[in-house]
């Protein structure tokens, strides 16, 4: 591969990391957030209101299976007392 195609590709891959970073399911959330508040604009629906409440609330979701996950892996490690 040629060095100008190798930093074309790694420019590339960092967006993709960036933007998806670990969790997709917070990227689709938002895009599809961008596309329904250009959407609702379209038909002339003010719908400024549409991104930030699905942000809030992807990010709400995204936080509560976070911590939900670090629970479930602190009670597997500590030892039972029984």
């Amino acid at each position: 591969m040629s060095r100008v195609l190798r930093g074309v590709r790694a420019f590339v891959m960092f967006w993709i990391d960036f933007i998806i970073g670990d969790d997709w399911t917070v990227a689709a959330t938002v895009a599809i957030a961008l596309l329904g508040t250009w959407g609702l604009t379209h038909a002339g629906v003010v719908a400024w209101w549409l991104l930030p409440l699905a942000v809030l609330a992807v990010t709400a979701v995204s936080l509560r299976r976070a911590v939900g996950r670090e629970v479930r892996e602190d009670s597997q490690s500590q030892p039972s007392l029984r």
